[in-house]
């Protein structure tokens, strides 16, 4: 397919020095206000940043304190031409450039946060849920592409079709990104286990949680992936954390701060590992916007904050227990053999229902994290838009 350059459909109509401000008019009516020192950093020739990869060739400590716009034109290529001065240097920008990263008329980047996210409930997936073919993924950029998508805006998606093989899902994640070791290797089995070190390896149920709140950095992607199953009961049940934090602020603003303000303690300990976290339960960035949710009774560890805050806490505790487990916001489902599940961590809570000692129950996890994951949809994405 030829590429095609798409012609922004906008362009400067006047521009101007304001004091210490470059002001740019657009002829769609928005206005532009660019400090100088930002724009003497934010230089894009190559005298000012490694033309291979776009990093600065300079500090902004060695830009002079008393850097000025002494003049901007707009030259015979339609570029924004800029002298600084007492430096006497001239950097250019694309008027494209100027627009496009303008701070005040464009939000940071984030694709992180509930605000660039697609939250869920039960009642969202009643034409199944999100789903991509092995042979697609494994085959295709495109299969990849469905699957991190998925994973980006609603948190999880369901690979079926793969093969019934141990080790495989270290398989999945390398065509991805990088596994991520912890103490439980590069894979860990879950089934049934005399004495086991963890609850998970029972037939016990397991309530809605999220994994390794313990361990900071937590593994923030968690892939299982079902060899077999033959038992009664054992089903997933995936909750969107991010909703039902949402949900807890809209109905108590004063808990949603508590569990946002005050940091508490999660542990992990048995005869090989002693892991320990001082974490929110609910994360929030500066935009007061949720990035990360905790939630992991077994194992949260003393709660030791200020005494007037003990009893505040416990209600905001309490009330985020029934959010989650609220029937209405999960989502049960069996996952089959050949059917590996791979969630947000940091996002998705999961949990399962009790199974019968009859008959075989065996998954195979692993962990990778969401930084190499959303680097490949990044460069497939920038792929995908060159070819339009």
């Amino acid at each position: 397919m030829p590429m095609r350059t798409n012609k922004p459909n906008y362009f400067i109509e006047k521009l101007f020095i304001d004091n210490d401000d470059l002001v740019i008019d657009w002829n769609d009516g928005k206005r532009s206000r660019l400090y100088s020192h930002w724009l003497r950093d934010h230089c894009q020739l190559t005298t000012s940043r490694n033309p291979n990869n776009g990093q600065r060739l300079f500090s902004i400590s060695s830009v002079l304190k008393n850097t000025y716009i002494e003049k901007a034109n707009i030259d015979e290529k339609s570029d924004v031409c800029v002298r600084f001065q007492p430096e006497d240097y001239v950097s250019i920008f694309s008027q494209d450039w100027l627009r496009k990263n303008c701070y005040n008329l464009n939000n940071p980047f984030d694709d992180r946060s509930e605000k660039n996210k697609k939250l869920w409930k039960k009642s969202s997936f009643n034409n199944d849920l999100p789903r991509v073919k092995y042979k697609n993924f494994h085959q295709n950029d495109t299969g990849k592409l469905d699957s991190l998508r998925f994973v980006r805006d609603l948190g999880f998606c369901i690979i079926e079709g793969a093969p019934i093989t141990e080790g495989q899902v270290l398989s999945v994640i390398a065509e991805l990104g990088f596994t991520r070791e912890t103490n439980y290797g590069q894979l860990f089995e879950v089934r049934t286990e005399v004495n086991p070190n963890n609850l998970a390896f029972t037939n016990m149920g397991l309530g809605s949680h999220t994994d390794n709140p313990y361990r900071e950095p937590v593994p923030t992607v968690q892939l299982l992936h079902c060899l077999e199953s033959s038992i009664e009961g054992g089903d997933s049940i995936l909750v969107d954390g991010f909703n039902a934090a949402k949900i807890l602020k809209e109905e108590s603003s004063e808990n949603f701060e508590v569990l946002t303000n005050n940091w508490i303690n999660f542990r992990f300990s048995d005869g090989k590992a002693d892991l320990r976290s001082r974490v929110p339960m609910i994360e929030i960035n500066d935009n007061n916007e949720i990035i990360k949710v905790r939630y992991n009774n077994r194992s949260i560890d003393t709660i030791k904050l200020p005494p007037e805050k003990i009893q505040p806490f416990y209600l905001a505790y309490r009330h985020w227990s029934e959010v989650i487990e609220r029937d209405e916001l999960k989502i049960e489902f069996q996952l089959l053999p050949g059917e590996i599940l791979m969630f947000d961590n940091t996002r998705v809570m999961h949990a399962r229902t009790a199974f019968s000692k009859n008959g075989k129950r065996h998954l195979q996890g692993a962990y990778t994290d969401l930084d190499g994951l959303y680097s490949l949809l990044n460069i497939l994405e920038n792929q995908e838009n060159d070819q339009d």
